[in-house]
């Protein structure tokens, strides 16, 4: 949105929040999943917010999926999501944990276990 390839951009990512620098929802993290809550869009969004609901409109992203898209930098898509959720715009979830590993012995007595059955 803002990157121009090869050079810089054409527009400061700082101006794609209104000069906003700190997200209203500090708990918002790189992977954090963003949904469109639905619903047509307000007047009076900005370019950048408008553009992060066309891109949620497909789907679910994380933040940094977000970023990569438009082209802004991390911080920038934790402002705009925001301010998107703080006006049921947008919903977002903690991002998902990632899977503990499975204890080796317990799979082996559940397989022991299984091939006892068996006979």
């Amino acid at each position: 949105m803002t990157g121009r390839r090869g050079g810089r951009p054409l527009v400061p990512a700082y101006l794609s929040t209104g000069g906003v620098a700190r997200p209203s929802r500090p708990h918002l993290e790189r992977l954090s999943v963003l949904t469109a809550a639905g619903g047509s869009a307000p007047a009076g969004l900005s370019a950048a917010q408008s553009a992060l609901l066309d891109v949620l409109a497909d789907g679910s992203l994380t933040v940094v999926e977000v970023a990569a898209l438009l082209e802004l930098p991390v911080s920038a898509i934790r402002v705009l999501a925001g301010d998107l959720i703080d006006r049921n715009l947008v919903l977002a979830r903690a991002p998902i944990p990632p899977a503990e590993r499975f204890d080796p012995d317990l799979l082996k007595r559940v397989a022991d276990g299984l091939r006892a059955l068996k006979h």
